[in-house]
């Protein structure tokens, strides 16, 4: 017996020393994760959450093989579903865009486009680069030009962090396209990566209000000083939430932000739900002559279609007064746009989306004759290549994005944006979560998000057999009819709203 228990200690002794082994070398491997976590820059969920984090990354590989057991499927998921997404940290990675085995998206849902291939696509030789096109001229002291096919929607510094803004500064540049800085006025951050800016005048007239918060002329004049600045948009509406201004949570107005604002910190910034001084398109052409006078710089305005009574009367004004009163360019926001903050009621009810309001606003301009003279920005959840070319094919000059480079920016879609709790650091000021966001590296990220998403609209005109991407047309695209069977856009057969 004595042997037994002597046994039985040397088995238990040995057993110990194996579990503390393992112990320890479970404790030294969790160690040098969290050492490797927190000291890398290129996720910004492990570095916020070391270890832990990783089982994110676990858990998106392995969807990949159990998601029909598991998971959602690829376009399930709203407002962008996985198949969006995925395409976007691809390109922003700059890793391979390619898929297996078909297409995961379904051919004959109403309203979806199908790009026509032509016979004889573009060959290599024979295409050529975007072409440029300028903004203000003619009627601008210094208009814009840009060959840019993609270019970054307004959001501002405090909806956005400091790391964020920086790099989407920096990450402009290096893609040679435009930073819309937003309604909340001009950063340090927003100028440090030497990109071209467009200053976006929101209802608050945040960076260029005076003390009654009505816009100043003085302050209007340093911001066009800076050379960055090269054009000036009025937001008359955006489209999460037609119809009520900007929301900053008093929790996210730090004193940075209050002061670059001229507002107090701590206090829920909230801008009114129109301007003013703009109650009329009479109004709005006043403003736009009196920004582009000041600056000497292009000023067009941004707006949600919804009740369109006001397009005629403002397309007459303009022919009425002449056409140095027109805006130069025209921000089409699409009503399933995105935002920090928003009532539920606006986002989800309010405004028409851009597949309708685009060619509406193309085709009113081209029937007053002003196509030329106003040139139109498509905004509003477009992330991937055929949003973009759809986009360029129904008439618009330029497109902005918004979220999808908050995707290049490691955006998980958490939906966190209104809460200063954004796990990524994008859309918060917290410190200790800003820290995951390291500016250099997501710079890059946005540089091959804007040259990736180039390249593969590239790639749908040159299939479409036509050069560049500022070639496409309305008859490169047929729309799903309601029973299920492409229709070409331009057919007879089409509502008159699609045209």
């Amino acid at each position: 017996m004595d042997e037994l228990t002597e046994l039985g200690l040397k088995v238990l002794e040995y057993g110990a020393l194996v579990f503390m082994f393992f112990l320890g070398v479970l404790f030294f491997t969790i160690l040098y994760l969290y050492i490797a976590d927190i000291t890398q820059s290129k996720q910004a969920i492990r570095r916020n959450y070391p270890v832990v984090g990783r089982f994110r990354y676990f858990f998106e590989h392995m969807g990949e093989f159990f998601r029909q057991y598991f998971f959602a499927m690829d376009r399930e998921e709203l407002p962008f579903d996985r198949a969006q997404r995925s395409w976007a940290y691809r390109a922003s990675k700059n890793i391979d865009s390619t898929v297996a085995f078909g297409s995961t998206r379904p051919l004959n849902n109403p309203g979806d486009i199908i790009f026509l291939n032509d016979l004889f696509p573009v060959l290599a030789e024979d295409t050529r680069p975007a072409s440029a096109v300028t903004i203000g001229a003619g009627y601008a002291e210094k208009p814009y030009t840009s060959s840019a096919v993609i270019n970054i929607s307004g959001m501002s510094f405090g909806a956005l962090s400091v790391p964020a803004i920086s790099a989407l500064s920096r990450g402009a540049k290096k893609a040679g396209i435009w930073l819309n800085t937003g309604e909340g006025g001009l950063s340090p951050y927003h100028l440090e990566g030497g990109c071209d800016l467009v200053f976006q005048i929101g209802t608050a007239k945040y960076g260029v209000r005076d003390d009654q918060g009505l816009l100043s002329d003085k302050k209007l004049k340093e911001i066009a000083a800076h050379e960055q600045v090269k054009m000036f948009e009025i937001k008359m509406s955006q489209g999460a939430k037609p119809g009520k201004g900007g929301m900053l949570p008093g929790a996210k107005v730090s004193p940075v932000i209050a002061e670059i604002r001229g507002i107090k910190a701590g206090e829920d910034s909230i801008s009114p739900n129109g301007h003013p001084e703009i109650r009329s398109v009479d109004d709005l052409l006043d403003m736009i002559v009196r920004v582009r006078s000041l600056t000497g710089k292009p000023c067009g305005f941004k707006a949600v279609m919804g009740n369109g009574r006001w397009v005629n009367e403002f397309l007459q004004a303009i022919h009425r007064r002449g056409l140095d009163c027109a805006p130069d360019f025209i921000t089409i926001d699409s009503a399933d746009g995105g935002t920090g903050a928003a009532p539920q009621s606006l986002i989800d009810y309010m405004g028409l989306p851009l597949k309708q309001s685009l060619p509406l606003a193309v085709d009113k301009l081209k029937q007053y004759q002003l196509r030329d003279r106003i040139k139109i920005i498509a905004s509003g959840k477009l992330i991937n290549p055929s949003d973009v070319a759809w986009a360029l094919s129904m008439g618009a000059d330029f497109v902005v994005s918004a979220r999808g480079f908050m995707f290049s920016l490691g955006c998980i879609q958490a939906l966190q944006c209104n809460k200063n709790t954004c796990p990524t650091g994008i859309t918060t000021h917290n410190p200790d979560l800003q820290k995951g966001l390291d500016p250099r590296d997501k710079a890059e990220r946005v540089c091959n998000f804007a040259n990736n998403m180039t390249h593969e609209v590239e790639m749908i005109a040159h299939s479409c057999g036509v050069r560049e991407p500022r070639e496409l047309r309305r008859c490169h695209i047929s729309v799903v009819n309601e029973i299920g069977v492409p229709v070409p856009l331009e057919s007879p057969d089409m509502p008159e709203d699609v045209h």
